[in-house]
Order: structure tokens, then C-alpha cells, then sequence
């Protein structure tokens, strides 16, 4: 059976668990991706304007930064139930059936990790997304005979961090694309305060940017920072999160100064250690700090391309002076850049 779920547009966060208390109601609360917001604004005021369901979305971008969010905010905005459901959840073109037929007009189904649709659970979907229709077969052999059912107009929300793995023909169905990006400090500060007021937790100026300037540009990250700095600011400062004491909270957790946690630090020193700072494949690196490929490539990469601390290139990854600086490893001015063995795979 499909996890999916209906969340009112009208919840309050006082219904809904810590996280989703969190998260704004509408625009107007929501901080930074401005580019992004304005072009929201008009596709929700037209949609509105004319009568009609919002056309099909598809945010894309690294996760943490607001998909899920975005898609509450659009059916606050449009005044609209939304059901919750992910690509890994739908199991078999029934379960997206039963979905599908409980919508009403101008509801918003909201699918997280759609590029991990089932391929027939897609082909389910195209008809449905395009003409709003649901075509069923009755029977099997030579009875067997198709049914079509209308549907009402409704919205389908798509989030992706691969949006490479989402198929041509499913991509081509969203009438608007938006790719969310890594958020600047002062959006990041601004996150960390509205936090705290939500969680009532007295916070001083610094105390927010040590914690912001540690969150990789990430609400998510920020968010989950904030709540183990507010569990150590009542057990060991009074409660109030002042610079030092959000210092030593974040050291406790082993993230440093520009928000590198164990992980992000192993890879760095396996590849500056163990590879002479690379080329190295991805599948030889992953090996290396025991983690999974795609733990390397979706969680930890990203960040670090961010910061520029590694470069991905033909060969593999290299780790930059930037790197091997933040980790206090002295740059080997003279050395060049290892060959790739047998069993390195770049990417």
C-alpha cells in the first residue's frame, strides 16, 4: 500500500509534529529563493485568477532546501487540500489508481523522490497528468478491455534531488520547472531566528550566525542544528544560545567551522591521505571511508563542490588546495596528480 497522507491547507502547527511547525504557511514567510518566489507568485495569482488548478511543478535541487515546503505553501496559497506521497511508496499502478481517484478538483498530490517511480506506475501517470484521465484494464486475455476514467483538473508537485533520473517523457508533463538552491548567510540567519521564535528560544545575534554559518546553506541543517544547541543551551547555559555556547554545542557535534561534519572530513582525508589528493573514482572513494556511492555523491559531494574543496574531473575526484588548507595538511606544491588504477571509476 502507498504512504501517502492528506495534510489540510488550513493545519495549524500546533496539529502537526516539531518539523512541520517549523515549516512557513505562506510566501510571504518563506525566506530567501526569491527568484523562485516571485515566479510562484504569478503562476498561483493567474491559477486563481482564472478559476483553474495549478499547472504541474517540478522542484529539483539538493535535499533540505524546501521542496516538501514549497509544496504545503502552494496549496495554502491556493487554498487546497494536499495529499503526500513519495515515488519508493508507490508500489504498483493500483496504488497511484486509489490515489488518483480520492483528488478533487484543484487538489495538489505532491510526489517526493519522483524520479523513483515505478516505470508502469509512471505510464499510469502520463494520462493522468496530460489529459486528466485514468485508463484501467478489466480482465485479463483475450476479454480483457480498457476502461477510461475522468479525473477532476488537479496538480501534481514533483521533488527530485536527480533530476537526471526522471525520465524525458515524465519531465516533459510539468509545466514549470524550478531548481532550488544553496541559501546565502543572512537567509540563513534569518532561518535560524524565526526558528528560535517558533521554539521560543532566546538567541542572540551571534549565537544565530554561528549556527546559520555552520548549516551548509541547508534549512533542514539549520533547523536540526538549532534544536541540539537549544538541548544544550538548557542543560549546560541557562537556555539562552549565545555565541559560545552554540560554539561548543557544534564542536561537540563534530561540525566545525564552515558546517563539515565526520563524514564530510573522512572523505576529505581519504582522498588527500590515501590517494595523494586524487584522481580518484567515486566507487574506489566511497570504498575508502565505507559508505555507499550515492551517500558520497547526493549528501557529502555537493557541499564540498560548494566550498570548492574538490573538483570533479574526467579522471575522478581531486581535492584542492582549499582542502587540504581547511584540514591543516600542508599542499604538495611539486606533486602531480596520481595515474587512475584498474579499479578507479570516474564519473
Amino acid at each position: 500500500m502507498s504512504d501517502d497522507r492528506i495534510i489540510s491547507a488550513k493545519a495549524r502547527p500546533a496539529e502537526v509534529p516539531i518539523d512541520a511547525a517549523l515549516r512557513p504557511q505562506t510566501l510571504d514567510e518563506v525566506i530567501g529563493q526569491e527568484r523562485l518566489k516571485e515566479n510562484l507568485r504569478i503562476l498561483i495569482e493567474a491559477a486563481r485568477d482564472r478559476g483553474e488548478a495549478l499547472d504541474h511543478i517540478l522542484f529539483y535541487g539538493p535535499p533540505g532546501l524546501g521542496k516538501t515546503t514549497l509544496a504545503h505553501v502552494i496549496a495554502h496559497e491556493m487554498g487546497v487540500n494536499l495529499k503526500v506521497t513519495s515515488g519508493p511508496a508507490i508500489e504498483r499502478a493500483g496504488d497511484l489508481a486509489a490515489i488518483l481517484t480520492n483528488l478533487r478538483g484543484g487538489d495538489i498530490l505532491f510526489i517526493d523522490e519522483i524520479h523513483r517511480l515505478n516505470r508502469a506506475v509512471e505510464e499510469i501517470l502520463y494520462p493522468a497528468m496530460e489529459d486528466f484521465a485514468l485508463d484501467i484494464v478489466v480482465g485479463k486475455g483475450p476479454g480483457a478491455r480498457s476502461i477510461r476514467l475522468k479525473l477532476p483538473r488537479f496538480t501534481v508537485i514533483g521533488a527530485t534531488t536527480r533530476l537526471a533520473l526522471v525520465t524525458a517523457p515524465l519531465r516533459a508533463r510539468f509545466g514549470a520547472l524550478f531548481r532550488l538552491d544553496f541559501y546565502d548567510v543572512p537567509s540563513m540567519i534569518a532561518i535560524v531566528r524565526r526558528g528560535a521564535a517558533l521554539l521560543d528560544v532566546p538567541i542572540e545575534d551571534e549565537g544565530a550566525r554561528v549556527i546559520a554559518t555552520r548549516a551548509r546553506g541547508t534549512p533542514r541543517v539549520a533547523l536540526r542544528l538549532l534544536r541540539r544547541v537549544r538541548d544544550y543551551a538548557q542543560v549546560r547555559a541557562e537556555g539562552v544560545i549565545t555565541a559560545t555556547v552554540a560554539e561548543e554545542a557544534l564542536t561537540l557535534l563534530d561540525v566545525d567551522t564552515l558546517g563539515l561534519d565526520e563524514l564530510d572530513r573522512r572523505v576529505l582525508r581519504a582522498l588527500i591521505q590515501k590517494f595523494g589528493g586524487g584522481p580518484v573514482g567515486l566507487e574506489t572513494l566511497a570504498a575508502a571511508v565505507s559508505e555507499e556511492p550515492d551517500t558520497i555523491m547526493d549528501v557529502v559531494e555537493p557541499y564540498l563542490l560548494q566550498l570548492g574543496f574538490i573538483e570533479r574531473t574526467p579522471r575522478g575526484r581531486m581535492a584542492t588546495p582549499a582542502a587540504y588548507a581547511h584540514l591543516g595538511i600542508p599542499y604538495p606544491e611539486d606533486s602531480t596528480p596520481a595515474s587512475p588504477t584498474l579499479f578507479d571509476i570516474s564519473e
